[in-house]
């Protein structure tokens, strides 16, 4: 075995080993306190909702490692066993990859293959998310024929979608070999902008029913919120998500004209009207912040850089097939190797993006403060909704800033909290 390999699997295992001992290190934090009621929650959560919050949590913990286990072991089997003989077999099919037009049905019918096949190999461990899981637990409200019907329509918009992005950069790749790099990296960014604008209106109601909100009062006061925030939206919905689970969310999504305010039928239900306005002031905080076109900046001047590197790697160099011992130097073969190598490389980025997410959460908290007057209303939604959800009040500190995008929830409403107090200070300066 080569040396660079060697350096590689090492790294790997590493890697693997300290996701391990992260989730190990949260599990063990969850049995040591989560039992434990923080005064926030007292005379909210019973300490019957505490254990079985608890049990949640640690459920979807060994489904995760299940998962991880089954996923890594999938891409090592594929990796260290199947991808030669496979690169070889398309290799034969298609002249080389070489021959106008081979390069880019070769390539298509190569990773869609991938794609398709992990897909089904994943397919038990979704069903035993949803049916078992999430049943046990009282969330799941999906029919086997829903799920499937979802599977079967996300199969193809996927392919669709997964096609024109191939099948575009491939072409790109054909036509401008010696600086490829550039024009696929714009394509991808256009692409990406293309999707998040069109999403709203043409993907998302592909699964969800998206309907305007009923209460006439309620939309007059949700009109006088973001009038008062200064922001200018499509429309805010009420999403028919009660067809599919009990857990509860909000969310903003879309850009430019065609921005919108989704809250699930199962938040409007369970929380008054002050703490849906002051959910709904949180999701238009983010709107007002441009935090959508913020992370979509910051992602994509994160992935050029990586574009070029992935050029000179496929493009100037044999080192992946040598150092994985590929029968055929073929573009497709070595963008797999890369990408592997780039989950190794690349493991510590995680809490980076995720601490940026939390930037932005504690942003559109302080929009709700400043907006309402207040961060009550939304603390009382977030403990209320943490309840419903059955969500962990007690991550272990790393690994909560390794994997959490928000802000843990005690921590969030202390913040709030103390927020309100520095603005109440302010206001009387």
């Amino acid at each position: 075995m080569k040396y660079e390999l060697v350096i590689i699997m090492i790294f790997y295992v590493l890697t693997q080993l300290a996701d391990f001992i992260l989730e190990y290190s949260n599990r063990r934090y969850l049995e040591k306190h989560g039992a434990e009621i923080p005064d926030e929650f007292k005379g909210v959560i019973t300490p019957e909702l505490m254990e079985r919050s608890k049990n949640y949590t640690i459920a979807k913990i060994k489904y995760g490692g299940y998962s991880t286990v089954c996923n890594q072991l999938i891409t090592l089997i594929f990796i260290f066993g199947i991808l030669d003989y496979y690169n070889n077999y398309l290799f034969d099919r298609f002249n080389s990859f070489k021959d106008t037009g081979n390069f880019i049905l070769g390539g298509l019918i190569f990773m869609m293959a991938l794609t398709y096949a992990k897909t089904f190999l994943n397919l038990p461990l979704n069903l035993y998310r949803v049916f078992n899981l999430e049943k046990r637990f009282g969330f799941n409200t999906m029919t086997f024929k829903l799920w499937l019907l979802d599977i079967l329509k996300g199969f193809v918009v996927s392919s669709i979608l997964f096609s024109i992005m191939i099948v575009g950069a491939f072409w790109l790749i054909e036509k401008l070999p010696d600086i490829w790099w550039l024009p696929v990296w714009g394509f991808f960014v256009a692409f990406t902008i293309f999707v998040i604008y069109i999403s709203p209106y043409v993907l998302e109601p592909l699964f969800n029913k998206f309907t305007p909100i009923e209460d006439k009062e309620l939309e007059k006061e949700i009109e006088s919120v973001l009038a008062k925030g200064g922001i200018t939206v499509r429309g805010v919905y009420r999403m028919d998500a009660s067809k599919r689970t009990r857990h509860s969310n909000a969310y903003f999504t879309g850009i430019g004209r065609v921005k919108r305010i989704v809250l699930f039928d199962t938040l409007l239900e369970r929380l008054s009207k002050e703490e849906i306005l002051a959910v709904l002031a949180h999701e238009a905080g983010h709107c007002k912040k441009r935090h959508v076109f913020k992370n979509l900046v910051i992602f994509e001047a994160l992935t050029a850089p990586g574009a070029f590197i992935a050029f000179l790697m496929l493009e100037k160099s044999d080192w992946l097939t040598r150092v994985f011992g590929l029968t055929h130097d073929t573009f497709f073969a070595k963008f797999i190797l890369l990408s592997f190598v780039a989950t190794i490389v690349l493991w510590g980025m995680p809490p980076f993006f995720n601490a940026i997410s939390r930037h932005f959460e504690k942003q559109a908290d302080k929009f709700v403060v400043r907006i309402i007057g207040s961060g009550e209303a939304l603390a009382s939604a977030l403990v209320k909704l943490s309840v419903e959800n059955l969500a962990n009040i007690h991550p272990q500190r790393l690994y909560a800033k390794f994997h959490y995008s928000h802000p843990p929830l005690l921590q969030r409403v202390r913040y709030l909290k103390r927020f309100q107090v520095a603005e109440a200070k302010k206001s009387a300066d």
